[in-house]
């Protein structure tokens, strides 16, 4: 078969690295890989479409094959998920202590759709009771003011949602202007060490186990999208990726794993991971439709609810049907 050659755009991970950097070759592809900051490749693959794969933002993407774009497909691989109970920063001296409190406040958030934002205000109505349509929403940059909405949004009656193009969240966040700030990247107030900006989550890592606990869903933030016309054209090249990304990762996850010499830099690392399986099961970081189900279909709820989604999609409306299902012996 002669190899057939494709442009990938992804951020350094160690769980891919082994992908980019030519030791895990696809079969039947020539992969050239590019590593750039994660909001550049959303930016270019979003308005350019500069290369045949990409990471993507899961929100984006949904909210795209929701409105019916037929120029782009996926594969069930995730290279970031986080929990985002860490991503919600209030003011020490500010009316937030708890997260009832955000009922009827001021938040400021990056993206309506950004992946991050819907997860957030999918577990403060779900977990807490928290009326969406109760808070006045404010939309800018994180650190930068002039950011704007990358998807057209369909936000149910009642939604606030305040372009505020001058200012940035931190800055807002510090003056008062708003209560807290939903965001995947941290606001410079926090990073910078701002004696009165706080996550409103201090333990959130307690927080967050229990919630998986609770509901079995572990966050996704990202997805490999490629364009859909390399798909139609050699339809084996989902499952040659698939198959590709999962070996990066198994290769990571021994890695993080070994006890002999650790491979990390990190006191203790290979039982940090271990934990993690104790928690998540041996494949704490899966890949696949099956495996991840109950988190694809609350994040597609959430969506829906937010007008991220102009439609109600389920799992199998994202990924062609060559890796819905894998075979077995």
């Amino acid at each position: 078969m002669n190899e057939i050659p494709l442009t990938l755009a992804i951020s350094r991970y160690d769980h891919v690295e082994d992908l980019t950097a030519g030791r895990v070759v696809p079969e039947g592809i020539r992969l050239t890989a590019l590593s750039l900051p994660i909001e550049e490749i959303f930016f270019r693959f979003l308005k350019h479409r500069e290369w045949d794969v990409s990471e993507l933002s899961f929100a984006k993407y949904a909210s795209l094959i929701s409105q019916g774009d037929r120029s782009l497909t996926a594969i069930p691989v995730f290279p970031s998920r986080i929990f985002r109970h860490s991503s919600v920063y209030v003011r020490r001296d500010g009316p937030v202590q708890s997260p009832t409190d955000l009922a009827g406040k001021r938040i400021g958030i990056p993206e309506w759709a950004q992946t991050a934002a819907v997860y957030s205000r999918g577990f403060l109505k779900h977990q807490y009771g928290v009326d969406l349509k109760s808070i006045d929403w404010i939309q800018a940059g994180v650190n930068e003011p002039g950011r704007g909405e990358k998807v057209k949004l369909d936000l149910p009656e009642g939604i606030r949602l305040t372009p505020a193009p001058t200012k940035s969240l931190s800055q807002m966040l510090v003056e008062g202007e708003v209560d807290a700030v939903l965001t995947a990247h941290a606001p410079d107030c926090f990073e910078h060490g701002h004696p009165n900006v706080r996550r409103l989550f201090e333990d959130y890592m307690a927080v967050e186990a229990d919630y998986y606990r609770t509901t079995g869903i572990f966050p996704i933030m990202h997805v490999v999208a490629l364009k859909r016309d390399v798909v139609d054209t050699n339809p084996w090249v989902a499952m040659s990726l698939l198959k590709a990304f999962e070996e990066a990762k198994r290769r990571s996850v021994a890695r993080a794993l070994e006890v002999t010499a650790p491979r990390f830099p990190i006191p203790w690392c290979f039982e940090h991971a271990r934990r993690a399986q104790d928690l998540f099961g041996e494949d704490h970081w899966p890949y696949g439709v099956d495996a991840n189900r109950t988190t694809l279909e609350a994040f597609l709820k959430y969506a829906h609810e937010q007008g991220v989604c102009h439609r109600l999609l389920t799992p199998e409306d994202l990924f062609p049907s060559q890796v819905l299902s894998r075979f077995r012996i």
